[in-house]
């Protein structure tokens, strides 16, 4: 059967079901197919906090959603053009997010009356005219996954569980992704159990097959790749990528990695990962808890390695003081705090970025950290190699704030060349580095741990049993320079300020900030941190598709922030600043750069909405520049159809 096939530039598909149809897994599938074919892309997974949430409930959805183009893109995606729902619990949960006419493709084998009343119909959705504005495609996966496997004679509730297997074949086909990887995912996967393995490798076909020759559909779509700059890629996900950074810092510093971690969502990944390279000299322990895993990571700095713990929200809460003695002992120390909704236990499978001041200020006393944020996926590769430069060179403890977005999604990343990795030199201290007198007034040679270098400020890092280094360091005030205990009130104000300088002076180390403002003529700043980027870069070519003029901006570095931030704030006359929180970079700038700046805030779990960022963006646009901004009437493009 010949059938059309229809060119787009962009697509947002989103799989939705129980949390035990394997939505995740079905996600991941089609954005693995999707990166092989090299589409651009970015995803959003979304699942319950419960290990197996009521099934059939609104609780209990758990969804994926993937955007990819043939052009450079930075969210998710703010609307699914597809739908693909299990139950009715799955129609229900995510109906509200479609625009009208998106598609939608549904399994009709679980809406039963029980299943209706779960998901809170009184009716059947597919029998009344609720669904009347949208493209429903109503089939039987389940039923036709079944009666697909039958030969390979698995219970039935076994054959169903490959229904999201055909589901996953069918929007292969419509959108004309390539089959081999997942194929051979499948056969790896279910290697052992030849069963399972033949009935979802056949269920997977049947989909694709189901697609080529029904009548239900009539167009498959095509979906050219991107273009992108020469490299070897690889689809990779924050938490993943993090990983890799932390492993890359320590082959490129010459240090043993050692991990002392808690599993907790959604940082755990990083954990897992890091088990698996022993060959790259990390160790990684699993502790009994936060504040044994954060003690060990310390414990591995005083002896020369490199100490990270990873953690989310609750778990820096347990860990503050230990990393306040990793502050009055200037040790390196990696502390990453994946984010997640809160407080207490919170939102523990969404997204947000609340934890920035407990990162600043979550410590007692003046105890002044680093404090950096990758902005997607990919960057958290580079983010961690960052931090460890700041901790190893600064003998500092550094806060890394990921967040959930980051660590479960995913986008193409450029394997990057060693030789674009900076060198981190640990500058183990080797000989004494004091002359003092003894008691006979002869010159004797000492090691004191509280010397400091002039440009860095940072203090000798000594490993213990180095012959004539022999110190001791602890969380007691220590006197400049020696380093035995001292109650001196002078000799603490200095010691306060020390450390406050040194971590000040890092600044001295960053680049220049990078301002995207291309006509020069721009009134009205947005400037972000973390996660954000993607929905303020689209939301700001949305803008300046529509012919307006507004500048963009992106921290890394939120503390120390980099020399000329104050500089830039000053250039604009409106400084818009979106969060998902609500309003803690903004508080800082107000504090430090007396900037009235404009907050955009959010914290309901999920990612800021490109299209609504920039209707906000709009509005102060037409407040500084005195004309009026409409962009649904001024943009008929999608908010990320323009290239960078």
């Amino acid at each position: 059967m010949s059938k059309q096939v229809k060119q787009l530039d962009r697509v947002i598909i989103r799989f939705a079901g129980d949390s035990g149809d394997g939505m995740q897994l079905t996600g991941d599938r089609f954005t693995q197919e999707s990166a092989a074919f090299g589409n651009d892309l970015a995803t959003l997974p979304n699942f319950p906090a419960e290990i197996r949430a009521p099934q059939g409930t609104l609780p209990g959805v758990s969804s994926f959603q993937v955007h990819f183009a043939d052009h450079d893109i930075l969210t998710p995606g703010d609307a699914p053009d597809v739908l693909v729902a299990m139950n009715p619990a799955a129609l229900r949960a995510n109906l509200g997010d479609l625009p009208k006419g998106a598609t939608i493709i549904v399994d009709t084998h679980d809406f039963t009356a029980r299943n209706l009343t779960k998901a809170g119909y009184a009716t059947s959705p597919l029998e009344d005219e609720s669904l009347a504005e949208y493209a429903v495609h109503q089939l039987d996966l389940t039923g036709m996954t079944v009666a697909a496997v039958k030969e390979f004679g698995l219970s039935r509730k076994d054959a169903a569980r490959a229904k999201n297997m055909f589901a996953l074949g069918l929007l292969s086909w419509m959108y004309g992704r390539p089959t081999e990887s997942t194929i051979e995912f499948l056969s790896r996967r279910f290697a052992k159990v030849p069963d399972i393995r033949d009935a979802n490798i056949t269920a997977f076909k049947s989909g694709y097959y189901f697609g080529e020759t029904t009548e239900a559909f009539v167009v498959s779509y095509e979906i050219k790749p991107a273009p992108m700059a020469p490299g070897t890629y690889r689809n990779i996900t924050g938490n993943l990528a993090l990983a890799y950074g932390l492993v890359a810092g320590g082959v490129q510093s010459g240090l043993p990695v050692f991990l002392g971690s808690y599993p907790i969502t959604p940082a755990s990944d990083i954990l897992h990962e890091l088990s698996k390279h022993k060959a790259f000299g990390v160790t990684t322990l699993q502790a009994e808890d936060e504040i044994a895993g954060v003690g060990a990571a310390i414990g591995a700095s005083f002896v020369g390695h490199l100490g990270v713990t990873t953690t989310s929200g609750p778990g820096i809460a347990l860990k503050s003081e230990a990393i306040g003695l990793a502050v009055m002992t200037e040790l390196p120390l990696v502390v990453v705090d994946v984010q997640r909704g809160g407080p207490s236990t919170g939102l523990p499978t969404k997204t947000e970025q609340a934890d920035l001041l407990q990162a600043m200020f979550g410590r007692n006393g003046e105890s002044p950290v680093p404090v950096i944020a990758p902005q997607s996926p990919g960057d958290c590769f580079d983010a961690a190699v960052e931090a460890i430069r700041i901790a190893v060179t600064y003998r500092t403890p550094v806060m890394l704030l990921s967040d959930g977005m980051l660590a479960n999604g995913s986008e193409p990343w450029r394997v990057p060349e060693v030789s674009e990795l900076p060198t981190i030199d640990p500058d183990f201290a080797t000989a004494p580095n004091h002359t003092s007198q003894d008691k006979n007034g002869q010159e004797k040679q000492e090691f004191w741990p509280y010397v400091r270098d002039e440009a860095t400020l940072a203090r000798p890092w000594a490993v213990p049993g180095t012959p004539g280094l022999e110190h001791r360091i602890g969380g007691l005030e220590k006197g400049d320079g020696h380093g035995n205990i001292s109650y001196d009130p002078a000799n603490h104000d200095f010691m306060v300020r020390t450390r406050a300088a040194k971590v000040a002076r890092i600044a001295d180390s960053l680049p220049p900030l990078e301002v995207d403002d291309p006509s020069g003529q721009a009134k009205v700043l947005v400037i972000g941190w973390g996660s954000t980027y993607g929905p303020i870069g689209a939301a700001v070519r949305r803008v300046r598709k529509a012919g307006y003029h507004v500048a963009q901006t992106h921290l890394r570095h939120l503390n120390p922030m980099p020399n000329d931030l104050g500089e830039i704030l000053a250039r604009y006359d409106s400084v818009l600043v979106p969060e998902m929180n609500l309003g803690q970079l903004s508080m800082l700038l107000r504090a430090q750069y007396l900037v009235d700046t404009v907050g955009y805030n959010q914290v309901n779990g999920m990612p800021i909405k490109a299209a609504e960022l920039a209707d906000a963006i709009g509005q102060l646009v037409s407040a500084a520049e005195g004309v009026p901004v409409n962009l649904s009437t001024d943009v008929a493009a999608p908010a990320e159809g323009a290239t960078r």
